[in-house]
């Protein structure tokens, strides 16, 4: 749709149903965490194979998020977003019935794999549907779930474990999925606008080769922590490869032909490199907390899936609140907000660190719950306002791939988070003993990279600032 036409009457309720469906994709990337020491006691698998469940979701979907967001820009958004859903749904089934871990993996594999078609057709909707000032205010509750839906996913696996019980109730875990998306199906087909691609489906095959064996390994030795000391020659593969990526959509732009990536989008678009790395950095010590809060509480402090889950609250108290403030203020202070969001996420998180370390046993939880609350409240104002901003300039012809390579950073930051995190957590056990040293040098590790985020935060709204200052 063109600036200049008439708002489409359904634009809110359609993004109501994409945001539903786009909550339930990403709730899956967390809502797992709580349910793997269910789901390995069940099908008998060891430590690290079990990580595959959690690791192999996030390794597809950020495989084929941007070329997601490229079908969509050429096919339609509402045809891309209507098959994906269907996808999703139904390997959802196929993971809820697995009869054993090698079904279940590669049932979350294609499960992955379709969430990431998903997901870019979200912000490419919301480039089409709303402008101006509304842009802004779609793009914030768009923020808002990806942040709400990564914290409260422990909470919802915890309280559907405590529904249905062991040893099956994980499986319920997937199936929740099932009434939710046939809903979000039949809602979908009747609101989200028919609106042809833009350009025929000239898919670019040479490129999505690349992206998705440069990705794959960046990510499968961090998958395989295990076998880290075998496998640490793909990252300089990673590199060379990454590094062919960038020069072929280069040449692809050069021929005026469509990439897979418009490289156009690091030089033409303000703050979205940053927005990029902020993304990335952030979701590295972020979505890494939960897997060493299920561990810490469940296997070190005895609690149940729905105990651990309770725990966490907090956090996801105070992302719910800051996000929706959050993304009303983002226009008004900008990159600002982000800086003091993950100010108070490092704050909080390094302060739950200290206290596994000087309190002892089930008491913890009730010493949590202060810094928990801060560390939530800051989350919340880092995810919506950084969406808003690295979205909200893109061009309409480029939304769905920009969205796409977003979410791609962020899934890379969360599996090379949980896989880190989990490493560390269980080197540090194995060292000590203890579970409290090793959840404490885990969360250490989390304040690290949210340190990381930070430093771009801050440039970056130099960056503005100078901008500003000269009028541009």
């Amino acid at each position: 749709m063109d600036d200049d036409q008439a708002p489409d009457p359904r634009r809110w309720r359609a993004l109501a149903v994409t945001q539903a469906a786009g909550f339930m994709s990403l709730l899956d990337v967390s809502i797992v965490n709580v349910a793997l020491p269910s789901i390995q006691a069940d099908l008998g698998a060891s430590p690290s194979a079990v990580q595959w469940v959690v690791s192999g979701y996030a390794l597809t979907f950020g495989l084929s998020l941007v070329a997601g967001g490229r079908l969509g820009d050429a096919l339609g958004r509402r045809r891309m977003f209507l098959i994906a859903l269907t996808g999703f749904v139904l390997t959802s089934a196929l993971a809820g019935a697995a009869p054993s871990l090698g079904w279940l993996v590669a049932a979350r594999l294609l499960q992955g794999f379709t969430g990431g078609l998903l997901t870019p057709q979200n912000s490419g909707l919301i480039q089409d549907l709303f402008h101006g000032a509304e842009r802004g205010r779609a793009f914030g509750i768009f923020g808002a779930t990806v942040g709400i839906s990564t914290a409260v996913g422990p909470i919802a696996g915890g309280v559907i474990l405590a529904l249905f019980g062991d040893p099956g109730g994980w499986r319920w875990v997937f199936y929740v999925n099932l009434p939710i998306g046939v809903v979000a199906l039949v809602l979908a087909a009747r609101l989200l606008p028919k609106v042809r691609g833009r350009h025929r489906p000239d898919i670019d095959v040479v490129g999505a080769g690349l992206l998705g064996l440069a990705v794959l390994a960046l990510l499968f030795p961090l998958v395989e922590a295990d076998e880290f000391a075998s496998l640490w020659w793909l990252f300089p593969v990673a590199f060379v490869v990454g590094y062919g990526f960038v020069r072929w959509e280069h040449r692809v732009v050069r021929r005026d032909r469509a990439p897979l990536m418009d490289t156009r989008l690091f030089t033409e678009t303000p703050g979205y490199v940053s927005g990029l790395g902020l993304g990335l950095a952030y979701f590295c010590g972020f979505t890494g907390i939960w897997l060493v809060f299920a561990l810490y509480f469940q296997t070190g402090l005895g609690f149940t899936p729905l105990q651990s889950g309770l725990a966490v609250t907090p956090f996801a108290l105070g992302s719910a609140v800051s996000s929706a403030v959050a993304g009303r203020l983002v226009e008004r202070f900008g990159r600002l907000l982000s800086v003091v969001g993950l100010c108070l996420v490092a704050a909080g998180l390094g302060a739950v660190a200290l206290i596994t370390l000087v309190v002892g046993g089930s008491a913890v939880v009730w010493w949590m719950i202060v810094p928990m609350l801060v560390a939530g409240v800051g989350g919340g104002a880092v995810i919506s306002p950084n969406t808003t901003l690295t979205l909200a300039e893109v061009p309409n012809r480029m939304a769905g791939v920009a969205g796409g390579l977003l979410q791609t950073g962020q899934r890379i930051g969360t599996a090379v988070g949980t896989a880190v995190l989990s490493t560390v957590f269980h080197v540090v056990l194995g060292a000590t003993g203890s579970f409290a040293h090793a959840a404490a040098t885990a969360l250490g590790c989390a304040v690290a990279f949210i340190a990381l985020a930070l430093v771009v935060a801050v440039l970056d709204r130099r960056r503005a600032d100078r901008r500003t200052a000269v009028g541009v």
